[in-house]
């Protein structure tokens, strides 16, 4: 039976998550924003979407405002949600960590490019289990979530980590309630892990989860972890990170366990090809000995057509701060800066296919 335990306090991430509640109720309060919104401050881009970039883009946000008096109204309310936000026009972007295919921007007319890339980790509650000290495989990961493994002494666990004392503690998993771009990733890398999962539930911003108890949002994950022992979950890195949280190691593509870390997600994503069309990466299960196997990237959604050429070139100079000034912040929290040469691609498109009527925004 699982008994109720509260962590200490979550440190950085506490900070970050307060602004967050600001920046959302600011956005609340301004009214949609979409392509040139009437009722959003002329100082003030508005965003919705994916909660694993959320402590990243509140930091950008902090900092790019300091500089340029420019302020970021961004609700972390999934990527399901912000792939809907910005179809109806109530924000000026979406994320997602989730890529569209090529026909659906087709066919609503967004134009889609990576904005940062980062981990996905299991986190776990166990008394006397030190952080990135257990070891799990994708096989074994995926019969936790399917609950054919209930316990934490279970002969599959335990033939991964000889030598080290598990206890007998029922297992209680935590997934994702809302409609998830981290769900996405990780249910990807369960289903390239493992037969099993993918036959029975694929691969999904959100699935039939067999077992477990939802968490909104990766903090909501977090926090439901933290608080029971035995608990198992998944969320981005930066918030088990900051929150003091015990990770595992994961066995990768080439058969070594490595530990997450911002080396191992950037040796994962050494491999991303972003000439794909719409930028579209998957970075799960790469090759690579050092590689984390559940890497992914979080993505931008804007409209080509513009409404408002001022608010349009307002937000693509806080994305184009981002990629050229700050890569330190996004290395600092963990996260994998997208490359020179990804830039160069993003910014050619959108002097080809962001403008106002067929006059070019940018630069």
């Amino acid at each position: 039976m699982t008994r109720l335990r509260t962590r200490g306090s979550a440190g950085p991430l506490a900070a970050v998550a307060a602004l967050i509640v600001v920046l959302a109720l600011g956005a609340a309060a301004c009214g949609g924003g979409g392509s040139g919104g009437a009722a959003t401050p002329a100082d003030t881009i508005t965003g919705a979407g994916a909660s694993f970039p959320y402590p990243l883009y509140s930091k950008w946000a902090q900092e790019y405002n300091k500089i340029k008096g420019v302020k970021l109204n961004y609700q972390s309310i999934g990527s399901g949600a912000g792939i809907e936000a910005i179809k109806a026009k109530t924000v000026d972007f979406g994320a997602s960590d989730v890529p569209l295919s090529a026909a659906e921007l087709d066919q609503a007319g967004l134009l889609q490019f990576p904005m940062t890339m980062g981990g996905v980790v299991p986190v776990v509650n166990l008394d006397g289990i030190a952080d990135a000290q257990l070891k799990l495989d994708g096989i074994t990961l995926a019969k936790v979530f399917l609950g054919d493994i209930t316990t934490w002494d279970d002969p599959a666990i335990k033939a991964l980590n000889r030598g080290l004392t598990l206890p007998s503690t029922s297992i209680s998993v935590v997934h994702r309630s809302d409609s998830s771009g981290t769900t996405w990733i990780f249910t990807n890398y369960l289903s390239a892990a493992s037969p099993e999962w993918k036959s029975k539930l694929g691969i999904g911003k959100d699935v039939a989860w067999p077992v477990g108890v939802g968490g909104k949002g990766n903090d909501g994950v977090a926090q439901s972890v933290k608080q029971v022992t035995g608990a198992i979950g998944y969320v981005e890195y930066a918030y088990a990170k900051q929150s003091g949280m015990t990770t595992t190691q994961l066995k990768n593509k080439t058969g070594a366990f490595v530990a997450a870390s911002l080396d191992a997600f950037t040796a994962a994503a050494a491999s991303a090809d972003w000439n794909a069309p719409g930028f579209a990466v998957v970075l799960v299960d790469e090759p690579g000995k050092a590689a984390w196997p559940i890497t992914g990237a979080s993505f931008i959604l804007i409209y080509k057509e513009q409404e408002d050429a001022d608010r349009a070139r307002m937000m693509l100079e806080f994305f184009d701060w981002n990629y050229k000034n700050g890569q330190q912040i996004a290395q600092q929290l963990d996260y994998v800066p997208i490359p020179d040469t990804a830039v160069k691609l993003v910014e050619d498109t959108w002097a080809k296919d962001v403008s106002i009527s067929g006059t070019p925004i940018w630069p």
